[in-house]
C-alpha cells in the first residue's frame, strides 16, 4: 500500500528522531545477557527491568511511589485497556449492566474494542478543557436514579485523543469525587502524557486518588515507537489480580522490553526532551499553515501536547467531500465521525502531525487549503 505524499491521518511518532545508532547499540550490549530469558516464559507481570524503569518514570512525573511488581508490561495500550474491560465487564454475558462512560469523542480502537465486547458506551460533553465534569455529575447521577451502574469511567484526561484537550487539575479533582460518589472505577489511558511541549502539568488521576479505585495506564508507543509495542497498567494489588486472571497469552515480548528498557535505562528524560523538541516544531508549523491557508475559514485547537489537531471545517464543506477532493491532492486525514462513540458525523477532521517532516506538513496543508476552497468554488 502506497504512503499518501501528506498523511495526515495517523498517529505516528517522528522517524527523524529515532535513535538508530543508540539503540543499536544498546541492543547489542543486552541481548547476550538475554540468553535465559529469552528461553523462558516471561510471565503476566513481564520484564523486571523495563518495570523498574516505568515506576522510575511515574515517580519523576507524579512523585508517586509504585512497587514495579504491581506494574504489568501489555502489548501496547490497546491491550491494557482491554485486559481492564473483560475484567470489569466479565459477567456481561450473565445479564450484568453494559455501561462504561467515557468522553463522547474518544480514540478509534478504545470506541471499536468496547462495541466488540458489547459495552454500551455513555458519552460525556466535552470542551476544550477536556470532559466536562458538570456533564459527568448529571450523566452518573442519571445512571443512578435509572439503577444502573458503570463498570468504570474512561478518561484520556491529558492531550486527549482526538481533540488533544488538556483536563485541568480543578476538573480532574471534580472527577476524582464523582467517582469515589458513585464509587465507581477510573481507568486513566495516559498514554500522550509525556508529549509535552510547554505550560504545566496537572498530576494524574491516580496520584490525586491513591484509592483502589484508580486504574492506570500508560505507554511507550507515543515517547518512543509504536512499532516495540510496549504498554503497561498499575492498580491496587486486589485489583491487580483480577486483572491478571483475564491474561491468557503467556506474558509480554521479553525481547523488545529488554531492548528498549537497555536504551531508555539513564536516558528516558533525555530522550523524551529530545523527542519534544522536535515534535513541538512540527506542532508549530501545522498550526502557522493553518493560519497561512485557513485562518478565516475554520477553526482547530493549539495543543500543548500531543499529536493531533482537531479541526472545525466550515459548515458548507462536507467531510465525505473534503475527503475525496483531499486524496486527490494526495492528503489524507481522519474523519472525525470516527472519534464519536456513536458515529455521529460532524464538520470535525483530526489531523496527526508527528510523522510528516515539516515540508511536508507546509505543503499538505497548502493542499488542503485549496481542496476546501475549491469545494466551497472560493
Amino acid at each position: 500500500m502506497t504512503t499518501p505524499p501528506y498523511d495526515f491521518a495517523t498517529g505516528n511518532t517522528n522517524p527523524e528522531t529515532f535513535p538508530a545508532e543508540d539503540f543499536a547499540a544498546a541492543a547489542a550490549a543486552a541481548i547476550p545477557e538475554l540468553t535465559v530469558e529469552l528461553n523462558r516464559y516471561p510471565g503476566k507481570l513481564g520484564h523486571a527491568r523495563m518495570r523498574r524503569l516505568m515506576a522510575e518514570r511515574e515517580h519523576d512525573r507524579e512523585g508517586v511511589r509504585i512497587d514495579p511488581d504491581h506494574i504489568v508490561l501489555t502489548n501496547g495500550s490497546m491491550q491494557a485497556i482491554t485486559l481492564v474491560a473483560e475484567t470489569l465487564c466479565a459477567d456481561i454475558d450473565a445479564g450484568g449492566d453494559k455501561c462504561v462512560v467515557m468522553e463522547a469523542h474518544n480514540y478509534v480502537g478504545t470506541i471499536r474494542a468496547f462495541d466488540a465486547m458489547g459495552i454500551e458506551m455513555v458519552g460525556v460533553a466535552q470542551d476544550a478543557q477536556g470532559m466536562r465534569t458538570d456533564d459527568l455529575a448529571e450523566v452518573m447521577d442519571r445512571l443512578a436514579a435509572e439503577g444502573r451502574r458503570p463498570r468504570f469511567i474512561y478518561t484520556l484526561a491529558t492531550y486527549q485523543n482526538p481533540t488533544g484537550a488538556m483536563m485541568p487539575r480543578d476538573r480532574r479533582q471534580a472527577l476524582v469525587e464523582i467517582a469515589a460518589k458513585h464509587d465507581c472505577v477510573v481507568v486513566e489511558d495516559n498514554c500522550y502524557g509525556d508529549v509535552h511541549f510547554e505550560g504545566e502539568k496537572p498530576p494524574a488521576l491516580y496520584a490525586l486518588d491513591p484509592g483502589p479505585r484508580q486504574i492506570y495506564i500508560c505507554s511507550l508507543s507515543k515517547i518512543f515507537a509504536p512499532g516495540v509495542r510496549l504498554g503497561y497498567l498499575t492498580a491496587a494489588p486486589e485489583m491487580l489480580e483480577r486483572i491478571l486472571a483475564f491474561r491468557n497469552d503467556a506474558g509480554p515480548n521479553t525481547l523488545a522490553a529488554a531492548l528498549t528498557a537497555a536504551y531508555l535505562d539513564g536516558r528516558l528524560w533525555q530522550h523524551v526532551e529530545m523527542a519534544n523538541a522536535a515534535l513541538k516544531t512540527k506542532r508549530d508549523a501545522m498550526l502557522a499553515a493553518l493560519e497561512s491557508e485557513l485562518g478565516n475559514l475554520c477553526s482547530w485547537s493549539r495543543p500543548v501536547g500531543g499529536l493531533f489537531i482537531w479541526l472545525r471545517l466550515p459548515d458548507d464543506v462536507s467531510v465525505p467531500a473534503l475527503q475525496t477532493a483531499a486524496e486527490a491532492r494526495g492528503v489524507t486525514f481522519a474523519d472525525g465521525a470516527n472519534f464519536h462513540i456513536h458515529g455521529q458525523a460532524g464538520p470535525y477532521i483530526r489531523l496527526a502531525f508527528g510523522f510528516p517532516p515539516v515540508d511536508a506538513i507546509r505543503d499538505g496543508i497548502a493542499e488542503l487549503g485549496a481542496a476546501i476552497r475549491d469545494i466551497r468554488g472560493a
